[in-house]
């Protein structure tokens, strides 16, 4: 007798890389998340230059992190330090920007809107 076993769902997520237009070095995006769907932003730094990620949100639970090439954690975790960031890139790569809710507000389906600035000069 075979037994049924329930397929986990993956959680949606997003992938969106970060081209800034000739001459410009930051952008801006809108956009929305729900439950535990995530947006990754993927951004390709140089050694040395410096990025900063501001985040605006309509939801309070609603945090990014910043994840160095290869890294296995976090250099940034939003909701242990907040929703702006701004350092030197540690090594040449391209670096993960993830926007997501927090675990209670993504079990109860809440969305989040928001806005995300990201520069590197």
């Amino acid at each position: 007798m075979a037994l049924a076993t329930p397929v986990a769902a993956q959680d949606p997520v997003k992938a969106v890389p970060v081209q800034f237009a000739k001459g410009a070095s930051a952008k801006a995006y809108k956009d929305s998340i729900r439950g535990y769907a995530t947006v990754n932003y993927t951004i390709a730094a140089r050694a040395g230059q410096t990025m900063t990620v501001a985040l605006t949100t309509s939801n309070g639970s609603s945090y990014f992190n910043v994840t160095a090439p290869g890294a296995d954690a976090a250099l940034f975790i939003g909701s242990t330090t907040g929703n702006r960031f701004s350092g030197k890139i540690p090594s040449t790569g391209v670096y993960t920007v993830q926007v997501y809710l927090m675990r209670n507000a993504a079990r109860r389906g809440e969305t989040a809107n928001y806005s995300l600035n990201i520069a590197v000069k």
